[in-house]
């Protein structure tokens, strides 16, 4: 699979990611096959986008489409926004592999439905349940403990995100959809931090001390990951949806699998440079392999040995 050095470029260096608080429109775009999003961010002054930013979730091309697509947003009329198609995402990245052209489709989708403040606050759960939490977390750190407890129970009821009121989040914190999320009383979350649907931020023990994970700036976890234990994900890495992490992350690191391996370290991948994030490599499945086929190689010496003893075994009766 061959990259444009613009895609490349974009990859490496994408430029405007990041939350952007207060935003005048809100937009965001899914591929159903292999999950990738991306979400836009618009200020808009004079009906003109005059600063956009993004944040995605998936392969490389996607990030690098979302960067060339924020900057080919900027400064132009929001009603040309809205009629912003795949081919001028495409032509922005030099061009995109077949396997890859839904990257396009993402990032234009995203754009072209940026949404109002107004339906960012009715319709996203996520926003009730930070707001909850913020409200909650005043009323622990003053020591109304039972008080704090039940204002999370309320939320948890309400949205289906329990997050306890002692733990520490930072600004910029997006969840999407939310349904299932668990966030435990030790844990720390940093800036501009994206969680999917059904991901659990767990503790290893019920003694009253750090038991549950920190993640870094410009986190993404993706849908049903679980992260347990007292240890922090470094800034910029990418949890793999499904994933089960139980150890320490580096930094601008993707981690796939149960349990959760490095896959790729500050964009490259581990073992070889390749932008494809989604068609990650299974160790598992590699060593498996490995083991068949030195079954299959020593049923073969044992399939030799088998018929030269039987042809020794004709010799002597003859």
């Amino acid at each position: 699979m061959t990259y444009s050095p613009t895609l490349i470029e974009h990859f490496r260096n994408p430029r405007n990611a990041g939350l952007m608080t207060n935003p005048d429109a809100v937009g965001e775009g899914e591929d159903d096959k292999c999950g990738d999003l991306a979400r836009f961010y618009l200020r808009v002054r004079d009906g003109r986008a005059v600063d956009v930013r993004f944040q995605t979730y998936g392969c490389g091309p996607t990030i690098a489409a979302a960067s060339a697509g924020s900057e080919l947003a900027t400064g132009r009329p929001v009603d040309d926004l809205l009629r912003l198609h795949r081919d001028d995402v495409e032509r922005a990245v030099d061009g995109l592999p077949d396997e890859r052209k839904h990257a396009a489709d993402v990032v234009a989708e995203a754009i072209r439905a940026a949404r109002s403040p107004l339906e960012v606050l009715l319709c996203y759960p996520g926003v009730h349940a930070l707001a909850f939490h913020r409200f909650a977390h005043r009323l622990w750190s003053r020591g109304w403990t039972t008080t704090a407890r039940f204002a999370s129970h309320v939320a948890r009821f309400l949205t289906g995100i329990e997050i306890h009121p002692a733990a520490k989040v930072g600004p910029g914190l997006f969840i999407d959809h939310g349904l299932g999320v668990v966030i435990g009383e030790t844990a720390e979350v940093g800036e501009n931090v994206t969680i999917l649907q059904g991901v659990t931020l767990g503790g290893t023990s019920l003694r009253r001390e750090k038991r549950h994970p920190t993640l870094g700036d410009n986190v993404v976890v993706g849908a049903g990951a679980k992260i347990i234990g007292a240890f922090k994900i470094g800034d910029g890495s990418r949890i793999g949806a499904g994933s089960v992490v139980v150890r320490e992350v580096p930094p601008n690191s993707v981690v796939v699998g149960v349990p959760g391996r490095v896959t790729y370290r500050d964009g490259q991948r581990v073992g070889g440079i390749d932008l494809d994030q989604v068609d990650l490599p299974d160790p598992v499945a590699k060593a498996i392999e490995q083991l068949m086929e030195r079954i299959r190689n020593l049923e073969a010496e044992v399939e030799i040995l088998r018929k030269a003893v039987a042809a020794a075994e004709t010799d002597d009766k003859k």
